[in-house]
């Protein structure tokens, strides 16, 4: 069942501990390519120094957290796209980034589009790699996220720890924040690397 906009319409730190173990789906070539989410992080706008969306004022990047839940927030970092999805009330910039997904389905597409990648495990374990692995790209920035080719459906309840955030140690005391959320002892969870 694909999960319906209502299901964003929430806090950001509750949504990214839910969707830990629901089913990231990409239609390619009329295929369905799925992974379970494994780790996740919330960014809570005005209130989190590591948040794009920090200063309050929307950028033609941030447009899309500051509309309806739901919809994508793609962006690129260095040569990496990275995905988010769009939380809590439209004009409340929150949302969660998808750090990693356990490939499911669709496994010879996540190989082709991974081909130079020699092991599975790191396919899809980061945020960058799990979009190259599922092709997605900027065409999917303000994408609402239950409408083909890339929605996410109800997926498997799974145990879920917190932690501190990856790669933001220059945001203060944000850094410290424990809004991480990763499916226990899942092989796909990306690895901190100081």
């Amino acid at each position: 069942m694909v999960l319906p906009l209502s299901f964003y319409e929430r806090p950001a730190l509750i949504v990214a501990e839910q969707l830990i173990g629901c089913y990231l789906v990409r239609i390619i070539d009329g295929k369905r390519v799925v992974g379970k989410i494994v780790e996740t992080e919330a960014y809570l706008g005005t209130n989190d120094r590591a948040a794009h969306t920090y200063s309050g004022r929307p950028t033609k990047r941030t447009e899309a957290m500051f509309g309806p839940a739901g919809r994508a927030y793609v962006y690129k970092m260095h040569t990496h796209h990275l995905l988010n999805v769009v939380t809590d009330e439209e004009g409340i910039p929150h949302g969660v980034l998808i750090r990693a997904v356990e490939p499911l389905d669709g496994i010879d597409t996540i190989k082709k589009n991974r081909h130079h990648v020699k092991r599975k495990i790191d396919w899809t374990n980061g945020p960058g790699k799990l979009t190259k692995a599922f092709h997605i790209t900027m065409d999917f920035y303000n994408h609402r996220l239950d409408t083909s080719p890339l929605f996410i459906e109800k997926g498997e309840r799974v145990l879920v720890e917190k932690s501190k955030r990856i790669g933001i140690k220059n945001s203060g005391e944000a850094a410290h924040y424990l809004w991480r959320f990763s499916e226990v002892d899942n092989p796909y969870v990306s690895k901190y690397r100081p």
